[in-house]
């Protein structure tokens, strides 16, 4: 967007705040390089890094490289089916007999929406469900991706398959079920993906993370290619085999027997990629909060603000004003629910002025607003409306 963050902020001005921002031109930018780095693979969006409708279906329309959704409930994925999104992956195991009865049944209509499994008593679930509800279910196995170091674990506790025999065993399970269709794998190499190894001010946590992210690298693509061996040797047809995120785009779109990769917050590329060694995107999303009040010089205190990002709690997890230059959060009182004062040395600003934030992680921050304003070319051209705008709420 020509003329950057100081551009948004006079655009702001005129608009009912605390407002959420998306700057389409470096949207765009974002689709362009991620789809470059498919590596003659396709590319599966990560819905709760997005969690806008008229955004998925822009991504999907930019590039026949981005094909199908990875979503994170049942509940979202009848709503995506609605939305006439197809090929569903859904990216976490749940439990909802109402909600699995509606998938089941949308799969007998034609739909494609897949399930995530990684034991048998999720296996046994889904068949009764199916059986009762006179449909079926694809399904997907989620394989752990993590690594360890001695007694470290290193990635995130998700899957317990972790060997060939491992899911050798669940797959000759599903077999016995007509009701039951696996038509995919999927391990996801979170800490890779999604660790950061350039954080300010922690240069020994850097190095050893950025040195477990190499040695792990060759672990996780030996496992894989063992996994899907495995699986050709019980004469298995996959649709696809799904790997990394945003973050391992690089890496493992390289691997022969990945066929698709996960993608998402490198589209609105959030705070949370400035501490990223080895890419950048261009920042994209940001939100606007309104000076309502000044407590003492030098204080401004806008309305709102308090959109603090899941994980581990730390400075990483939280936003950051970037206009006007130079601010800062209080120490002891961050971004506020209802307040967040700002810190300036050298700016003046007055009630009514705008202070434009960037959040730490990408999707969240849809939770908290309607709609997204969309901006082009030094103007506002669009409003898309987020999950919450359309009344939702899944988790």
């Amino acid at each position: 967007m020509k003329g950057g963050v100081s551009l948004m902020n006079e655009i702001a001005k005129n608009l009912s705040l605390p407002a959420l921002l998306l700057d389409l031109d470096a949207f765009d930018h974002n689709c362009k390089k991620i789809a470059e780095k498919a590596n003659g693979k396709t590319i599966r969006i990560a819905t709760k890094s997005i969690r806008s409708i008229p955004v998925l279906k822009r991504i999907l329309e930019y590039s026949p490289v981005f094909k199908g959704v990875m979503c994170y409930s049942l509940n979202e994925a009848i709503f995506l089916a609605e939305q006439g999104i197809a090929d569903i992956l859904i990216g976490y195991p749940c439990f909802d007999p109402e909600a699995h009865t509606n998938i089941a049944k949308l799969n007998g209509e034609g739909n494609q929406i897949t399930c995530m499994v990684d034991s048998i008593e999720q296996v046994k679930q889904l068949n009764e469900i199916a059986i009762k509800a006179n449909g079926f279910f694809y399904l997907c196995i989620d394989i752990d991706m993590s690594t360890t170091f001695g007694s470290l674990h290193f990635g995130v506790r998700r899957s317990p398959l972790r060997i060939s025999d491992d899911v050798i065993q669940l797959v000759r399970y599903i077999k016995e079920y007509p009701t039951l269709k696996l038509i995919g794998i999927m391990g996801y190499e979170a800490q890779i993906a999604g660790v950061s190894d350039k954080l300010p001010s922690q240069k020994l946590k850097n190095i050893a993370v950025s040195f477990m992210k190499k040695k792990s690298l060759n672990k996780i693509k030996l496992r894989r290619e063992k996994i899907v061996q495995s699986l050709q040797s019980e004469d298995l047809q996959l649709v696809f085999v799904n790997g990394g995120g945003t973050g391992s785009l690089d890496t493992t779109s390289k691997e022969e027997g990945v066929t698709e990769l996960t993608a998402g917050s490198g589209f609105y590329a959030p705070l949370l990629f400035d501490y990223y060694r080895d890419f950048r995107y261009t920042p994209a999303l940001f939100f606007s909060l309104p000076v309502v009040r000044k407590p003492s010089p030098n204080i401004y205190t806008c309305l709102g603000g308090g959109y603090v990002s899941s994980g581990v709690h730390g400075r990483d997890k939280v936003p950051m004003p970037v206009y006007p230059p130079g601010g800062k959060l209080l120490p002891f009182e961050g971004a506020g629910e209802v307040q967040t004062p700002v810190y300036y040395e050298k700016e003046t600003l007055e009630i009514g002025d705008v202070i434009i934030f960037r959040a730490a992680k990408a999707g969240e921050i849809c939770e908290r607003f309607n709609e997204i304003i969309c901006l082009s070319n030094q103007q506002v051209v669009n409003q898309f409306l987020t999950y919450r705008g359309e009344g939702k709420c899944f988790l």
